[in-house]
């Protein structure tokens, strides 16, 4: 038996697929010559130069490893690589140069009809797209750099797109300059972890279509018009940030024809409008924290039994503001900020409800305009009047156990 497993582990070391090198003066110079000779699960490393070469396919399962990010260089011009094969990791490399397009979704590196396939630890410079996955099952896309290079949503593509997909992990990577820093459509069990998504032309994050997802420890900050959710079922964002989306139609995070969304722990920093829930069901708003927003919580009349407990209200313009006087949310066990009442039995809790929506709001809803009077003496005299006797803010939304103290 000895004997055995002797021999058996020479045999197992010589069935292993011979490593390849690709340097630019070495016997094998262009990528794609390395691919053509790789066996199946070999691993091809790329030395330090740039290459400049049409656009490369991945064909069968690969490791293609970069030694001091050697550049993929597609001169403006084309998409600079294809993966087709299952099992492809591609990692260290730099990709530059896509070239827009408005005929084609270039990309730097497009996964098609594949599984198991892993891009890593990469950086992608004035790309078109920068990392395009599509019909692929259990990949992943992580610790990669991504700067796009775009001035008009027209002429940039997204960051990381991903298409008609599910069990796909996208963590830890760092998307600026492009249209939309991650977008998903028509996408299922698919997790959003720890990246940061910052200045890009129109959304940080943009799904549609995107059932049972999972969005935790991101940073969304200073993009035109924040994140959006749209169309989706059971959705849940926790522990992000979403930062300084500022502007006349900006909003931290938009809430679009959803159900079964959960909120929790996440902070809505400096945005024109944190959240805006329009035509969501069952919506769960838990142990966040709105703070320096214009609007914290905009809801419209189409969103349906929502709930909010123990998040904090700070410092915001408007706590909460709706268009309907038949509102469907509950609210309970929140801080405000802007609540004056007493805690007599000591307990931690208001003795008296809260409303958090202004009668001033309710005009600027109505009549944009009005919102150059905010800081008036007539908007405080219209609040004071209507804290004492209330009668056009919405009975329904009230919060009857507010918080005393922070509770997140």
């Amino acid at each position: 038996t000895l004997l055995a497993l002797g021999l058996a582990a020479p045999a197992a070391a010589a069935q292993a697929p011979a490593p390849i090198e690709v340097s630019p003066d070495g016997p094998v110079r262009t990528l794609a010559a390395a691919i053509a000779l790789a066996d199946t699960g070999a691993r091809i490393t790329v030395r330090p130069g740039t290459y400049r070469e049409p656009t490369i396919v991945v064909d069968r399962p690969l490791e293609i490893v970069g030694v001091g990010f050697p550049v993929l260089d597609g001169e403006g011009q084309r998409q600079i690589m294809t993966v087709t094969a299952d099992d492809v990791t591609v990692r260290g490399l730099a990709f530059r140069g896509v070239g827009s397009s408005y005929v084609e979704d270039r990309a730097a590196i497009r996964i098609v009809d594949a599984r198991r396939c892993v891009v890593e630890g990469n950086r992608f410079d004035d790309t078109f797209f920068g990392v395009y996955l599509a019909q692929v099952d259990g990949c992943r896309v992580a610790g990669n750099d991504l700067r796009g290079s775009g001035t008009r949503e027209s002429n940039t593509g997204n960051g990381i797109h991903l298409w008609t997909s599910r069990d796909v992990v996208i963590e830890g990577n760092r998307v600026r300059g492009h249209r939309d820093g991650i977008y998903l459509e028509f996408a299922r069990a698919t997790e959003v972890i720890d990246n940061e998504s910052e200045g890009n032309l129109r959304y940080g994050l943009h799904f549609m279509y995107a059932d049972s997802c999972r969005y935790r420890r991101n940073r969304f900050a200073g993009n035109s018009a924040g994140v959006a959710v749209m169309y989706a079922r059971e959705v849940e964002m926790t522990d992000n940030r979403f930062e300084r989306n500022w502007g006349p139609s900006a909003y931290g995070l938009l809430l679009k024809d959803i159900a079964d969304a959960r909120l929790a722990g996440n902070t809505f920093l400096g945005n024109s409008t944190a959240l805006l829930a329009d035509g969501t069901d069952r919506l769960v708003v838990d142990g966040n924290t709105f703070a320096g927003n214009g609007w914290a919580v905009r809801l419209r009349a189409s969103a349906q039994d929502a709930r909010f407990t123990g998040n904090d209200f700070l410092d915001n313009s408007f706590d909460v503001s709706t268009n309907s006087r038949q509102s469907q949310a509950t609210f309970a066990g929140n801080h405000w900020d802007a609540y004056r009442g007493h805690d007599l039995d000591r307990d931690g809790v208001g003795d008296v409800p809260f409303r958090p929506v202004r009668l001033f709001s309710l005009l600027v809803e109505r009549y944009p305009p009005t919102l150059a009077l905010l800081r008036s003496l007539i908007v405080d005299l219209l609040d004071a009047a209507e804290r004492v006797l209330p009668v056009l803010t919405p009975e329904a939304v009230l919060d009857s156990s507010p918080a005393m103290r922070r509770v997140t």
